[in-house]
This record gives structure tokens, sequence and C-alpha cells, in this order.
């Protein structure tokens, strides 16, 4: 069920519903201020997250104990398990506890206790177990919050729905430096460099109340894309190499990955090790799905510059290793569905209209004989029901898998679902976009649908089928916003590709467009060349 509100309380108030057992020394008012998190389900567990970070303040430099506890009711009455960890100053004070020995496919609430205040009430969700047979999985996935291209309108929404768990496939965070015309900024002068600087760009995202409140309701399955760290980074090479010597950009990479973990709940096996941060995993939800969490920069080859140097064969996303992972885990899944929890985007995508071809090779469309290589194992007829997951386009993608998108006799092989943005692009001009792409489109046999608004994507997974809801919000740059469904996508299992596509006719109007009122960041969703 959607997380009540009442959930969200704190200090005086959340201590009634029953008092904790540390007190310890003292801590600066608003130890909570970051709020807590949940993530990674198992059957019989969940990692639970927080932060001591005093609003307007700073911690001591000391350990500090906080108590944990987690139960079945949001009072505490129920099967309460509880323990203590350290908070220390090496990891900004964050708390990952990976709480173990909990039912299957329930609902638990959890909070922290230090220096005698107390978090907000987070509500979690284990997974079914292993072996079990569930009808139905409903979850979303996101991507792309920048936070000065608008507010957080679509959470508002999305804590509102009932859901097993939130993907989120990069871009948690931007990079860039303040932007004195956005309608809020980032904090600083710059774009961050150092542990301090990352760290403090993401507690300004955390600071969200909209933000920490869907984390409070749902366990989220994190994975990172490039502005986390640089814009179109590339293993250790970043987006100028000019400006960044490689001695400076790894030094980079390692404290923007430290902050990244400090911030998200995830478990120890994430812990970076230097240059490195073990991001790829599986999670499994009964026999109905497995999701399979990718990492498509840590590994990769350099972007190529031409649409020739693409098919090399050397080239990489994923690395070797991570494909023989992947390759390994979607032949020998006993599970219905395989999803793929991914950054960016898989299908071809031509960006001119006419017999000229134009391609962003970011994406996988720079990476093609591992593109091909990789479908063709999903219609090799090992796989079962293939899903692809997107983010970064900071629009909804809907697209048929052909392991040669220019044939279109080619077999379908699988479904990609491209998701819009939380906010990065700002409000849309929706006429600007399908004007540029429809003609496009026309060129594009694999393309199902495209669309530019902001949100995010809802999918409902049973035994036959998988619909996936694009859930759109009227605006970013208002501090709330109504949502309504703008269309539906449905695949079929044992039939690969999308099957069908229900769209609103007023998913396609003319909106009129009012002007940016203020500069948003949106190298994603540059416009075609014409």
């Amino acid at each position: 069920m959607p997380i009540s509100r009442r959930l969200f309380v704190s200090g005086a108030a959340a201590v009634a519903a029953g008092p904790l057992l540390v007190r310890g020394n003292s801590l600066p008012a608003g130890a909570f201020s970051l709020g807590v998190a949940s993530g990674d389900p198992l059957p019989d567990g969940v990692v639970l997250w927080t932060r001591l970070a005093p609003a307007g303040g700073s911690m001591p430099d000391r350990p500090v104990p906080v108590e944990w506890e987690i139960a079945e009711d949001e009072h505490f009455r129920r099967n309460r398990r509880h323990g203590v960890v350290t908070a220390v100053p090496a990891f900004a004070h964050s708390v990952h506890v990976d709480v173990r020995g909990l039912r299957p496919d329930a609902v638990y609430h959890y909070r922290f206790r230090a220096g005698g205040q107390q978090s907000p009430v987070g509500r979690t969700r284990t997974a079914p177990a292993e072996r079990a047979r569930p009808g139905h999985l409903r979850f979303a996935f996101a991507s792309c919050q920048d936070y000065q291209a608008g507010f957080y309108t679509a959470y508002q929404h999305l804590t509102r729905e009932d859901l097993a768990f939130v993907a989120f496939l990069g871009d948690y965070i931007y990079e860039s430096a303040a932007n004195p015309g956005a309608a809020r900024q980032h904090e600083g002068t710059g774009e961050p460099y150092s542990l301090a600087e990352y760290r403090n760009r993401h507690a300004r995202y955390k600071t969200d109340p909209d933000l920490q409140a869907a984390h409070a309701a749902f366990p989220w399955v994190v994975t990172f894309d490039d502005h986390e760290i640089d814009n179109n980074w590339a293993d250790e090479i970043p987006q100028d190499p000019d400006l960044q010597t490689p001695e400076a950009f790894r030094a980079r990479r390692v404290a923007a990955f430290q902050a990244y973990y400090e911030h998200m709940p995830l478990r120890r096996s994430s812990l970076p090790r230097g240059l490195d941060m073990q991001v790829y995993r599986r999670l499994r939800f009964g026999s109905l799905a497995g999701l399979h969490v990718v990492d498509t920069r840590q590994y990769r080859s350099d972007q190529p510059a031409t649409l020739a140097a693409a098919q090399d064969p050397a080239l990489t996303m994923t690395g070797p290793e991570q494909e023989r992972w992947l390759v390994r885990g979607l032949e020998t899944s006993e599970t219905r569905w395989n999803l793929l929890a991914n950054q960016v985007m898989w299908a071809q995508n031509d960006r001119q209209a006419g017999p000229a071809q134009s391609f962003d090779f970011d994406n996988w469309d720079g990476y093609r004989a591992q593109r091909r290589r990789l479908l063709e194992r999903f219609g090799s007829g090992r796989v079962a029901n293939p899903v692809v997951l997107t983010g970064d386009r900071h629009c909804t993608w809907v697209a048929d898998l052909r392991p040669d998108f220019d044939d279109p006799s080619a077999p379908v092989v699988g479904a990609e679902i491209t998701g819009t943005s939380i906010t990065s692009g700002g409000n849309p001009d929706v006429a600007a976009f399908h004007a540029a792409y429809d003609p496009i489109m026309a060129e594009s046999p694999h393309w199902r649908y495209i669309d530019n608004q902001r949100g995010y994507v809802v999918c409902d997974v049973t035994r036959s089928a998988m619909t996936s809801s694009l859930r759109i919000v009227d605006t970013v740059w208002a501090q709330s916003a109504s949502v309504r469904t703008a269309a539906k996508f449905v695949v079929e299992a044992g039939r690969p590709g999308i099957a069908e596509v229900t769209q609103e006719p007023a998913t396609l109007a003319a909106r009129r467009w009012e002007g940016p009122r203020f500069e948003v960041h949106d190298d994603e969703n540059a416009f075609p060349l014409r």
C-alpha cells in the first residue's frame, strides 16, 4: 500500500511511538536532516541507510553509536529487531545496516536514533522467497534528477504508488556548477572534485523533502551513470581530458565513488576500493522476475568518434568480465522475466531525418559489435523474456530490440523501455520535440513510442505480461503538479518486443511553449540535425 504520511514524524513526536535504547552524547540539532532510506531487498533482508548530518551544523570528529530498529508495524510493537552500529567520520557518519532474518515478501518499518535524536520512520519491503511463485510484481523506475532543472514534483506522486521497489537508473546528482538563473541552485561555485565537495552535492540533493519521502516509502535499487562523477566519463577517461589530467580524474573518481556509497542504501559489497566500486549485481523476485543491474561506465572503452569506429569488435560498454556475468546470469536464470536495470539506450537512435545518419556514441550506438553479440544471445532461446529498462535520455523511448536495426526483417529479440527524467531538461517543448523526431520515427520501424515529458514509469509484471505505465507531471517549475498516465506499453511473455502501445491523445497535443524560465542542463536530449 502507499506509505502513510504519518510515518514522516521526527523529534519528540516520534519518540512517543516507542523509546529506543541508545542515549549517548548529544549531537547538534537536526542530525537526521538527510532522511532515511532502504535498498536492495532480499527474501530475508534489506539494507537500511541514514547519514548523521546536522542541519546548518557539523558533526563532531568522533565515532557515534547509532541504534537501528525494524518492525512489522509503524508503531514498532510487532517482531522488533534492533542493534547498534558505529557511524565514523571517515565515511561521513553514514550508516549501512544489512538486516537479515526477516520474512520474505513482507512490509517492515524502520528508524534510527543517535545522540538523543530520532530519525523519520521509513517503510521497506523484502523480496519474495526465491522459490515462491508470486503472481504479480509492481515497481517503478526513474532517472536523471538535476536539482537545478526543477522541483521533484514527480516524487510527490511516486510516493503514493503501491510499489515493491524503485529502480533508479543513474544521474542521481549532477556535477554541474551553480546556475544563478535556475529555480534552485547547486551549492558552491563550481563542479565538485574533492570528497568534501561531492559529499556536499549529495547532501544538497538529499535535503529535498520529496526525494526523502520517496526513499522512505520503498526500498531503492540504485546504479550510477555519468553525472555522479563527470559528464560522459568512460573508465579512467573524463569528458575533457585536455582539462583534467589522468591523475586528477582518478582522484576525482575515487572521491565521487566514496561519496556515492556514503549516500546510497548499498551493501558493503559495493564499498569502493580505490578506483573500483562493485555495482553490477542481481536481485530476484521469486520465480517471476530477475533484475540484472548493470554498470555501463566503469569498464567501458572510450567513446568512438565515427560510425565506422563504432563497429570495432574490441569496443566494450561493460568490460569482458561483466559481459560474461550478464550472459551467464541471463541464460541460467530460472525466472519468468529477465529485466535489465541499464543506464544508456540500447536501441539504435538516429538523430537526423533523411538518408544521412547521426548518432550519440555515448549510447550503445557507439558499441555496436558488443550490442549485436548480446542481442543475438537474447534471441538464442535461452533468455526468457528480456526487457531492458533505461535512463539517461530525458525522454520516453520505447523500442523493439533487433540484432541488426538496419534490417527491418531481422528478428525482434527483446524490448527496451527508456524512461524520461524526473527533472533534467526542465519543462519540455513537446511540439518542438515531435516536430524534430517524428520524421525520424517514420524511418525507424523499431521505435514504438517517443515523448519528452517529465515523470517516471510504473511496471506491473505478471506471468503472462508486463505492462509499463508512463506517469507524467504537468510541470517541474512549480513546487507541486498534477500527474496522469500518458501511455501504457505491453510486453507479452513468450513474444519478444512491444506487443501493444496505448496512449492518450493529449500526449501528442502541441503544448504552448512559454520559453524557459531558467536555463536547464539537457545534454542527453539534443535535438537532431536538420
